[in-house]
């Protein structure tokens, strides 16, 4: 459970997300921090892998719950949703990326940004 907003606002966002990609028993949960490699695109990454396109599918879901619960926002721009292998949710500050674990390992996300700052957190 997220209690309390930490550091700045992307911080709290990233957080939010992984709870919310936590309480669907998403994978491989990792936090890429770009603001000192790539600042213009976005603060922090946020990926994890799902089993199914059913649970990639519910995990985007929590997150859209657990942001809009905390800080009452919607994504800017969500993709992927039409065949779930790959959702893309677009806060501007953070962007969260839930895969098929066969389609992160092909787009291999986490070596494009290898200069990121990488946190990894336990699923559920």
């Amino acid at each position: 459970m997220v209690k309390k907003k930490i550091g700045n606002l992307s911080a709290y966002l990233s957080e939010l997300a992984v709870h919310g990609i936590q309480e669907k028993k998403g994978n491989d949960i990792v936090r890429l921090d770009l603001r000192n490699i790539f600042s213009s695109v976005s603060d922090y990454f946020v990926i994890a892998s799902a089993d199914s396109t059913t649970q990639v599918k519910a995990i985007a879901d929590s997150v859209e719950h657990e942001i809009y619960k905390h800080v009452q926002t919607d994504p800017w721009r969500k993709e992927g949703f039409e065949n779930a292998d790959w959702i893309i949710l677009d806060y501007i500050d953070i962007v969260v990326h839930i895969f098929r674990t066969e389609k992160r390992h092909f787009y291999g996300i986490e070596e494009l940004w290898g200069d990121a700052e990488s946190t990894s957190f336990q699923s559920a």
